[in-house]
């Protein structure tokens, strides 16, 4: 990897593309000068837009594709319909490739995943891959996996995430040895379903090993940031993402109303201004847009389909610092320290991962 960073940018993924994607490139050029970017997508929407941008267009490459995956298509659909062609596909590829240090899509979760599955392939060891997100906390920003990768899991892919999950807080936060925590109904050992309790033995055994086993955490140690890194699996993981931004709408909606509920908490809203600006950003998800796809031969951040040109420049510069902080070597190192799983990972199957967010 040279000093410079190149995205690979499936340019036509998400509600808002190209525009939004092109805009928040921009921004986040501004913030790391030293970032060059591969457009994928269709050429006669892309170029005008990097006109507006001068600054971004002189370290742009735009590689046209014709294929868009739609944001309601299965998995499988888009494969068939897009392996080679598609502009989320191109975008991946060029990561195998070499041309990229990274690849980025706002577009359709579930087919981004399995076409990552096939086109990367899952790392040595790594049964299968999950999705981790960077979550804001009381204490400090913690990583949560699986986010809705795939429905279900076994011991052994728990301990995967905690691998993985590890190795990304390593990159993140550096810590030599991020705590961690495996979400559970309760905190007492013996507490929750078998395979869980499993994983926890595996894990304690394995504590020192790149990271410390806390123990069981509950969902209400994940807005304390009691651990680094929660592990759990898909269903459980999107279900918690969807209600805690959820829960973050909702307190600024009653936020909003109380305000204005009448002339003396409109006069205070007025003198704490800077207090609540503050608190409104630190509860904008925008700015901790992007999850990161672990266990593949390469890094690929899914930024949500539905944000602007904020989110996609925190996806951005996500992608960005996982590609300078060498998150698959420390993958690698990982897993060497922690050499649980030998055998060849299994295939992905087409339609079992989340659908579209």
């Amino acid at each position: 990897m040279t000093d410079s960073i190149t995205i690979s940018v499936d340019a036509m993924g998400g509600d808002h593309a190209p525009r939004a994607v092109i805009h928040g490139a921009d921004l986040a050029l501004r913030e790391r000068k030293n970032t060059r970017f591969i457009f994928h997508g269709r050429e006669e929407q892309i170029a005008p837009l990097l006109d507006e941008f001068p600054n971004l267009k002189a370290v742009s490459t735009v590689r046209h594709c014709e294929a868009v995956i739609a944001m309601d298509e299965k998995p499988s659909q888009a494969l068939r319909k897009g392996k080679n062609i598609s502009s989320m596909w191109m975008a991946l590829q060029a990561v195998k490739d070499g041309d990229a240090d990274v690849a980025i899509s706002g577009g359709n979760t579930g087919a981004l995943m399995a076409m990552a599955t096939f086109c990367l392939r899952p790392m040595e060891g790594i049964s299968r891959p999950g999705i981790a997100a960077i979550w804001p906390t009381t204490r400090s920003d913690i990583i949560v996996l699986d986010m809705g990768a795939t429905i279900g899991a076994d011991a052994r892919q728990l301990v995967d995430y905690a691998i993985l999950g590890s190795a990304l807080a390593r990159s993140l936060f550096d810590s030599d040895s991020p705590t961690v925590g495996l979400l559970n109904i309760g905190t007492e050992e013996g507490k929750g379903l078998d395979y869980i309790n499993e994983a926890g033995k595996i894990l304690q055994q394995a504590s020192g090993a790149g990271f410390t086993y806390h123990g069981f955490v509950e969902g209400t140690d994940i807005g304390k940031g009691t651990v680094d890194v929660v592990v759990t699996e898909g269903f459980v993981g999107n279900v918690a993402l969807k209600t805690a931004e959820g829960t973050a709408r909702q307190v600024a909606s009653y936020l909003r109303s109380a305000l204005k509920a009448s002339w003396v908490s409109m006069l205070g809203a007025f003198f704490a201004r800077g207090a609540l600006n503050a608190l409104r950003r630190k509860m904008d998800p925008r700015t901790v847009n992007g999850g990161v796809f672990m266990g593949l031969n390469g890094i690929v951040i899914k930024s949500h389909g539905g944000t602007d040109e904020v989110g996609y420049k925190s996806a951005l510069g996500l992608a960005y610092e996982m590609a300078r902080s060498r998150l698959i070597d420390k993958i690698g190192d990982t897993m060497q320290r922690f050499p649980v799983n030998t055998a060849a990972p299994e295939p992905l199957p087409p339609d079992s991962e989340a659908k579209s967010a």
